[in-house]
């Protein structure tokens, strides 16, 4: 839900400029689109991570799992949608900027990418922490069968 909230903002918000900036430069309106596709990036991030957690979900799954693929799912959602408030803010103004001096666009496609980052590194926690929840099979079972042997 935020990756793909975080894309919704991030391209209404780079939308507005571009629609403000096509009407003084109407040339450039199909180079400043770029924030609206890094704002679809990040919907994949988390598009990627709800695929890998739905193909690892089974029935006897224990609880440490399943709060380390929440964990997850929480790590790249929230910063997927840091990520496309600042994708949303940097695009729109960089393209408002870029219609009136075009040397900005380099600055703006920089700055961009540091913004991309943000849901990149959530990208790159949730693949670390579901690859360790498939390496904690047996961290619950143990405690069950000890409570149930009365021990």
């Amino acid at each position: 839900m935020p990756p793909s909230s975080a894309l919704c903002y991030g391209t209404a918000k780079s939308g507005v400029g571009i629609s403000a900036m096509s009407v003084l430069r109407p040339d450039l309106m199909m180079k400043c689109v770029v924030p609206v596709i890094m704002a679809g990036i990040i919907a994949i991030y988390g598009l990627v991570v709800s695929v890998l957690i739905a193909g690892d979900l089974q029935s006897s799954m224990s609880l440490a799992q399943g709060f380390t693929q929440l964990g997850a799912g929480l790590a790249v959602g929230l910063a997927g949608l840091a990520a496309g408030f600042a994708v949303g803010i940097v695009g729109d103004a960089g393209v408002r900027g870029t219609a009136q001096q075009p040397r900005l666009f380099v600055g703006m496609i920089l700055i961009l990418i540091f913004a991309e980052v943000l849901g990149l590194y959530g990208l790159i926690v949730a693949l670390i922490m579901n690859t360790k929840s498939q390496a904690m099979k047996g961290c619950n079972s143990a405690a069950v069968e000890t409570q149930e042997s009365g021990g």
